[in-house]
């Protein structure tokens, strides 16, 4: 055969290969326009609480499944495997995801490879994690609350005069928040993968250099980086599990783990709005294009992300949290000094570096260095009204209010005084502390005697602490 026939066939085969390639090419972007509207309808007519809802249940299916497919820890003492019950082993999947902190089984009878699995199900249901998905998964158009109109802007309509707005001004505006909300995902991701690099170094360098600590890990077969790595997440996404059976009350000598700890737990739970906000605030500081992140600081309800609040309610915010742990942190001091709750805290430092632990701990994260069932009434009681406060709960609602607000009169700065001054004694969280006060007035001696009064309340807010005598 000539030379130009063996180019011809040899043209003709080049032919035909290039055509899978445009089939596999057609067939991909079909598939991305498929997600894409599947995206847009789901975003559109789905209700988020359904979304969620289905985001928790495949998850804890597919942790399930995980942990039922790999093999549990050797027990020393036998040699054999402890496997645990299908039902157990399904309940702890769904803890983990929902981090509601809450075990049917020992921690320590599962492998390292199943401590693995748990970590990825507390990190994928945290909600700082949940909440940066929902960042990612917004729509262009429907990523922000319709802005609201200004008092300037209302007055004009009503004097009869033209709005001085350009018709290029709302698309200009709605670029600008589409490029806060993609700012804001990037500053969530920072802000998640920052915190647990420094806690998971900080951890593993305290485990290390601590031979105490480094001793019991060695002897419950722990490895150092499973370690670090799953109590830092299961602290910052406020689930509480710690891979020992013990809990933390096995590192209640070790102050230095809890001081490490007591920040992720606040930076992942009731300090993350204030937090978050101060992130903006720094960063803006130092950028060059100030343009978005002042537009996060001043318009943080027309972005409509829950977690990053307005300045002053961020700012009430962080004083009630630290108001909160000052009077735990009292309240222990004064009623468990000296009693036999914490009688495994040798001196002085430790033991009130435990109560601060137990004191931030308490209202959702779950951890703990005592023995909660030998802590008095009263501060069953507290632990009680903790649990059950929301964790961005404030005690000074005041009205949110521009910030080009004009001077008021004296008597419009009287009324708005008085007003605040009725949200404060009358807000929602002064009731259901009433409430739960008054319940646990009535009730004291079950409390005293039925583990189980208190111990509903722990699910409930996602803390998991079981009261046991």
């Amino acid at each position: 055969m000539s030379t130009l026939g063996w180019c011809n066939i040899l043209g003709q085969l080049k032919d035909y290969s290039i055509i899978p390639r445009v089939k596999l090419a057609c067939i991909t972007r079909s598939g991305c326009l498929l997600m894409r509207s599947l995206h847009r309808m789901v975003a559109c007519r789905v209700h988020a609480m359904c979304v969620r809802l289905i985001y928790f249940v495949l998850v804890s299916w597919m942790g399930f499944w995980l942990l039922e497919s790999l093999k549990s820890k050797e027990q020393p003492s036998t040699g054999s495997l402890s496997r645990p019950r299908k039902l157990d082993v399904l309940f702890t999947s769904v803890s983990a995801t929902t981090v509601s902190s809450m075990s049917a089984v020992e921690m320590e009878v599962f492998s390292d490879s199943q401590l693995q699995v748990l970590t990825a199900l507390m990190l994928v249901g945290s909600e700082v994690f949940v909440s940066m998905v929902g960042l990612f998964l917004r729509l262009p158009n429907s990523q922000t609350k319709p802005s609201r109109v200004s008092d300037h802007q209302l007055q004009e309509v009503e004097l009869g005069i033209e709005p001085t707005t350009t018709s290029a001004e709302p698309e200009e505006l709605r670029q600008l928040r589409y490029k806060c909300v993609r700012l804001l995902e990037l500053l969530v991701l920072f802000y998640l993968v920052a915190s647990h690099l420094i806690g998971v170094f900080s951890v593993w360098l305290y485990m290390s250099v601590n031979l105490t600590a480094k001793r019991v890990l060695d002897a419950k077969g722990l490895s150092l980086a499973t370690f670090s790595v799953f109590t830092i997440v299961s602290t910052f996404s406020s689930c509480g599990f710690v891979p020992t059976n013990e809990n933390m009350v096995i590192f209640r000598n070790n102050p230095g783990l809890q001081l490490i700890l007591i920040p992720q737990a606040l930076a992942g739970n009731t300090l993350f709005p204030s937090c978050m906000r101060l992130l903006v605030w720094l960063l803006g500081k130092c950028a060059k294009k100030k343009q978005e992140f002042k537009y996060l600081l001043k318009n943080t309800e027309e972005i409509g992300y829950m977690h990053l609040l307005p300045g002053l309610y961020s700012r009430l915010l962080a004083l009630t949290v630290l108001g909160f742990i000052c009077l735990q942190f009292v309240m222990l001091c004064a009623m468990e000094w000296s009693s036999g709750s914490l009688a495994g805290l040798r001196t002085g430092y430790e033991r009130v570096v435990g109560v601060l632990f137990q004191s931030v701990n308490s209202r959702h994260t779950g951890e703990t260095v005592a023995d909660i069932a030998t802590f008095s009434a009263a501060n069953l009681v507290m632990f009680v009204v903790m649990m059950y406060l929301p964790p961005y709960t404030s005690f000074f609602p005041v009205e949110r209010q521009e910030e080009n607000k004009a001077i008021r009169s004296k008597e419009e700065r009287n009324l708005r005084g008085i007003r605040n001054l009725n949200n404060f004694i009358f807000s929602p969280a002064s009731y259901l502390v009433i409430f739960v006060i008054l319940v646990c007035i009535t009730e004291r001696s079950q409390m005293k005697k039925d583990p189980i009064n208190f111990s509903v309340v722990s699910p409930q807010s996602f803390l998991g602490t079981i009261r046991c005598n």
